[in-house]
């Protein structure tokens, strides 16, 4: 592991218990410019963990609650006439930023939840006839609740396909609990507490980093091959995308650079597959009474796809 991202995870460790691998794929996401969707039950640390990321680096964070009325206009901002000027001014949104965290994202309307759809894919806001571009690193961090359905909006395959990974972070070991509530009663587990250890540029330097890291034909076959399984197999309706290929790639390099490595190997494919693929699946009649999720459907095709025996660092 480099020692950039190790100082990172290790800040982020001090808020977040028992949690590296969920961190590691935040990381990715971060360092290939893509974004990520944290799905799981209230009370486990999604909010904490993207809060921690922000504050470890000097970037600039907007946090927006999304509920039922909020507006496409509170995402992406608005144009005003200057009283003074008589001209018109754009009003930035909470999306003109480097980390956005859209909070609990399945309880914005449909309208809003598309406003998110250009600044996820361009990185910039089109309104009233001019573009605004979006300050680099430019990262949206969602998070839902996938129990709790009442006043809930399901979020359309275009809006999902947008997120390079959707991860779960799961219930802590007992250990891992008891630590927790000990940092709570001491108070260590406010964000608040920890400092940034490096600037958004320390940031874009590693972005440029993790773009070097090599992955060989061989790695980059057996990421087609696992797409081209989606397509064919009768589990699913509606298999990945060419933007899933390219995404599972460029993860891929992102999470070796994370793991200290210049090179992909075929575990960083095997190891991030599902975070990045499952979700872009449309499971058919025969694959939802197979499967209980898309994760576990995915998992028994990619199966079928042989790695490569040279571990792809050739």
């Amino acid at each position: 592991m480099s020692n950039k991202t190790e100082l990172l995870i290790n800040n982020i460790e001090k808020i977040i218990v028992g949690k590296r691998p969920s961190i590691e794929r935040v990381l990715a996401a971060m360092l290939c410019g893509g974004h990520i969707l944290i799905e799981d039950v209230p009370g486990v640390g999604k909010t904490r963990l993207v809060s921690a990321l922000a504050k470890s680096v000097e970037g600039k964070f907007n946090r927006i609650q999304l509920t039922p009325d909020i507006m496409p206009s509170d995402i992406v901002g608005f144009s005003m006439i200057n009283p003074d000027t008589r001209e018109l001014e754009y009003k930035q949104g909470a999306a003109m930023c480097n980390f956005m965290l859209a909070d609990e994202i399945n309880r914005a309307s449909p309208k809003s939840q598309s406003s998110l759809l250009e600044v996820m894919e361009e990185h910039q806001i089109s309104l009233d006839g001019r573009t605004f571009d979006l300050p680099e690193p430019f990262m949206v961090l969602a998070t839902q609740n996938p129990v709790e359905t009442y006043g809930t909006y399901h979020l359309p395959e275009a809006q999902m396909d947008r997120f390079l990974m959707k991860i779960s972070m799961g219930y802590p070991t007992e250990a891992e609990e008891l630590e927790i509530i000990e940092r709570a009663e001491d108070g260590r587990e406010q964000v608040a507490s920890i400092d940034a250890v490096m600037t958004i540029e320390d940031v874009r330097d590693m972005i440029g980093e993790a773009a070097k890291v090599r992955a060989v034909p061989a790695i980059k076959k057996y990421i087609i091959d696992l797409v081209t399984a989606t397509r064919n197999s009768d589990y699913v309706k509606l298999g990945v995308s060419p933007r899933g290929s390219i995404a599972l790639l460029k993860a891929a390099k992102a999470y070796a650079y994370v793991k200290g490595r210049d090179y992909v190997v075929p575990d960083d494919v095997k190891d991030i597959m599902t975070d990045v693929l499952a979700h872009r699946l449309m499971l058919s009649p025969k694959g939802k009474s197979a499967f209980e999720s898309n994760e576990q459907a995915l998992e028994q095709i990619a199966l079928t796809v042989t790695a490569p025996a040279d571990g792809g660092n050739v």
